[in-house]
């Protein structure tokens, strides 16, 4: 009989019947099969000081499926709250009391708080799982390199000028009560400089750029002098801007060599010299060939057969990948207790020396994607296994464009270097637990 209203909701999770509903239960189930997940979690959630005063906070599990449940959908720490006050099937699977939701901010510092370490400890978790479940042996793989960028513009020396220019002039102004130092702002001189620089070519460029050097000289030793007053170094409360001011100082004069060695001095500066961000100055310059220059970090992916992502290094630097072979190949037997029966790589990994190296290992097929004066015979058993590999590796290309496209992989919005290596284990972690929820609703 029809009733007016339900008078006691369902105790149990709500799980729509779609896709995305299912996909979501058999993740649950995946963590609740390995509960030393929260047990590593928990580690980076308690402070190192143990307190018994104030609110209990979000638990480790709750932590770590509204994250996951942030990069599988891609939202914002906005839209996370949104969803969990407002999706049953998100607070079922966040596991939130009735009546309590978190903020954006409370998400975010929760979340944040989760080491790289940790989530690289949490994929091979998972991937070990999946071979005792007999979902993945890791006995055939693939690997390939991929770039992810910073979340910063195109970066220009005039650009990185103005950005000292300004963020030192703000530093200033806070130091201003305690140092008492009287300065003059150059910020909008500045910026008629910068654009100057990009409406002008020739002789009008270069004077533009000399005079905008020569303001951010004026502002480097307005810095100088503050920096000298010792009476700043010994107050506790003015000792976070100076540490600022140093660290963002030491930046623009960087970028002011750089500006003058390029422009002036004609010399090529290298790119392990360059600053392309004084914000996220971490950030490294990676040539892709004669393709396109990518400001970012370059990362290395192990896939398996079951597009399974083994392992993911995020590196530093641009190093050349015919060095990284051996330590990749190295990292698969700490994972598995054993060499892969079957290696497939991107043709810029090959080389003579890693070829003999992996047959010593006892891997008995290892395809390069090009031949780089190697010959089939030495790599495979046969021209025919050669081929298959060949094409097997091609199918990594497909699992990156997913965790670029779906998982947020292509640009890193996350600021720092250690934030920039938690966003990416937890887009992989994300995407291997898709992949084994796939896998069983199969």
């Amino acid at each position: 009989m029809r009733q007016s209203c339900k008078n006691q909701l369902p105790l149990s999770p709500f799980w729509p019947q779609h896709q995305l509903g299912e996909e979501l239960r058999e993740i649950s189930k995946i963590l609740d099969e390995n509960p030393q997940i929260s047990d590593l979690f928990l580690l980076d959630l308690c402070d190192k000081v143990s307190s018994n005063r104030g609110a209990p906070g979000l638990s480790a599990e709750q932590v770590l499926r509204c994250a996951l449940l942030k990069q599988i959908h891609q939202l914002s720490y906005e839209r996370l709250a949104f969803h969990l006050s407002d999706s049953l099937s998100a607070r079922g699977f966040c596991r939130l009391p009735a009546g309590y939701c978190p903020g954006s901010s409370v998400l975010q510092e929760n979340i944040s708080r989760i080491r790289a370490s940790t989530w690289e400890q949490v994929n091979r978790v998972l991937v070990q799982w999946a071979a005792q479940r007999g979902l993945e042996k890791g006995r055939k793989i693939r690997i390939d390199a991929t770039t992810v960028e910073s979340a910063i513009h195109h970066p220009m020396d005039s650009e990185l000028l103005c950005d000292g220019i300004a963020v030192i002039t703000r530093l200033l102004r806070l130091c201003e009560p305690m140092s008492g130092l009287r300065f003059r702002d150059h910020r909008l001189r500045a910026k008629r400089r910068r654009l100057a620089i990009l409406n002008h070519r020739g002789k009008k460029r270069r004077q533009a750029y000399r005079d905008l050097l020569k303001v951010a000289r004026k502002v480097r030793s307005y810095a100088r002098s503050v920096l000298e007053q010792e009476a700043l170094l010994g107050d506790s409360s003015s000792l976070t801007l100076v540490c600022q001011l140093r660290h963002y100082l030491d930046l623009h004069e960087q970028v002011m060599d750089q500006t003058e060695r390029r422009l002036f001095q004609g010399d090529s500066v290298p790119a392990g010299e360059k600053v392309v961000s004084l914000f996220e100055e971490h950030t490294d310059i990676i040539r892709k060939g004669g393709r396109e220059t990518v400001f970012g970090h370059k990362i290395y992916l192990t896939c398996a057969p079951s597009s399974l992502m083994l392992d993911c290094v995020v590196a530093r630097g641009n190093p050349c990948d015919s060095t990284r072979t051996q330590p990749l190949l190295k990292r698969q037997r700490e994972l598995y207790g054993r060499w892969p029966r079957q290696a497939s790589l991107d043709g810029c990994f090959a080389s003579q020396d890693n070829l003999k190296w992996a047959k010593k290992q006892g891997i008995r097929d290892v395809a390069f994607a090009k031949k780089a004066g190697l010959k089939i015979e030495q790599m495979a058993h046969s021209s025919w296994i050669y081929q298959q590999l060949r094409r097997f590796r091609a199918g990594i290309e497909g699992c990156i464009s997913t965790l670029k496209r779906a998982f947020g992989l292509r640009r890193c919005n996350w600021k720092g270097w250690s934030h920039f290596q938690q966003y990416v284990h937890l887009s992989v972690v994300s995407f291997n637990l898709i992949v084994l929820a796939r896998l069983l609703l199969r």
